[in-house]
């Protein structure tokens, strides 16, 4: 099989051709269609995300989108012929998506629902499943919770809000001026955050009481400013961006609570890959039902121009989320 192989940091992948694989117990063997960009990937390539533990020489690609070919003893949930997705590899020394075909645990994965492309399925698994994470299995948002989410035109973002809106909850979310009708058509109130301050925000969306729940997908400042647009008595605060160092005193001061977020923790512990699989099973149904959508950037990558898919990774020159093409 073709490959896209990382042998040195910072420098660029090289096509190589290696022996296909061969699933062991629990696993299938997937002919890949599409592997997903996700900005770890190209902190990765750049030897800048030792939290995802690479190992050289890597394989890159979280998330994939594919066939099965063969699957491994034990395996019952999928059969050869089946389309599945999943985050299933890219980082602790497993082989990722950048290659014509992988092997991977099949508990990370779920059946491609009717409807939806293989360029969308390798879009959607990491950005969906921290979406789901910090808002259900962490924040256990309800129907009539007050959310923001920052960064809501983003990756994790957009699916963040559309998670929140299907699940009934009133959303608003931050965004540049370029993104506001993108984050309304998906059913959030527009917040810009160069021109309104969270004392602004707060006060014109929830009368200064403050948000349910808040929802950060930049980190940095932004994680500060969530500390403060928490609701008294019981607001909580998730992020996925939470490395470094933050006052946690506006967040005391509130009595309000803060979870992290680390959606890799199953691949790089080894532990827990059935939740992902379950997660992923939950996004199908919204599919199905209509209530999320992936955004695509429209520009097409192969292997051999993955890197000009990370420079537009790098470059913010993304309109949604950007897809490599595997298969021809």
């Amino acid at each position: 099989m073709q490959a896209l192989v990382l042998t040195r940091f910072a420098a660029p992948m090289s096509i190589e051709h290696l022996p296909v694989p061969q699933p062991g117990p629990g696993q299938v063997l997937v002919r890949i269609a599409a592997s997903g960009v996700n900005p770890l990937d190209t902190k990765i390539a750049a030897g800048a995300a030792p939290h995802a533990r690479p190992s050289l020489p890597a394989i890159l690609g979280i998330d994939v989108a594919g066939t099965v070919e063969a699957v491994g003893d034990g395996v019952t949930t999928f059969h050869v012929g089946a389309t599945v997705y999943g985050m299933a590899g890219g980082i602790g020394g497993i082989q990722g998506s950048l290659a014509e075909y992988g092997v991977f645990d099949s508990a990370l994965l779920a059946p491609v629902p009717q409807g939806l492309s293989m360029r969308e399925a390798a879009a959607l698994p990491l950005v969906f499943i921290t979406a789901w994470e910090g808002l259900v299995d962490r924040a256990h948002v309800q129907a009539g919770d007050t959310v923001l989410v920052h960064g809501g035109a983003g990756g994790v973002g957009h699916m963040a809000v559309q998670l929140a809106v299907a699940l009934g909850a009133k959303v608003s979310a931050t965004g540049s001026a370029a993104s506001r009708a993108a984050i309304e058509a998906l059913g959030a109130r527009f917040i810009d955050y160069r021109t309104s301050t969270v004392d602004d925000y707060v006060a014109e969306h929830t009368g200064d009481a403050g948000f349910d729940i808040v929802y950060d997908t930049v980190g940095g400042a932004t994680l500060d400013a969530s500390f403060k647009a928490a609701r008294m008595h019981g607001g909580h605060v998730v992020s996925c961006l939470g490395w470094g160092t933050f006052a946690l005193n506006p967040l005391t001061a509130r009595a309000a609570t803060y979870s992290g977020v680390f959606t890799l923790l199953p691949l790089l512990s080894g532990e827990h890959h059935a939740r992902h699989g379950a997660i992923l099973r939950e996004a199908n149904k919204l599919i199905e039902m209509g209530k999320l959508q992936v955004r695509l950037d429209p520009r097409r990558f192969s292997l051999r121009t993955a890197h000009e898919a990370h420079m537009a990774q790098m470059d913010g020159s993304a309109r949604g989320k950007l897809v490599v093409d595997v298969a021809d």
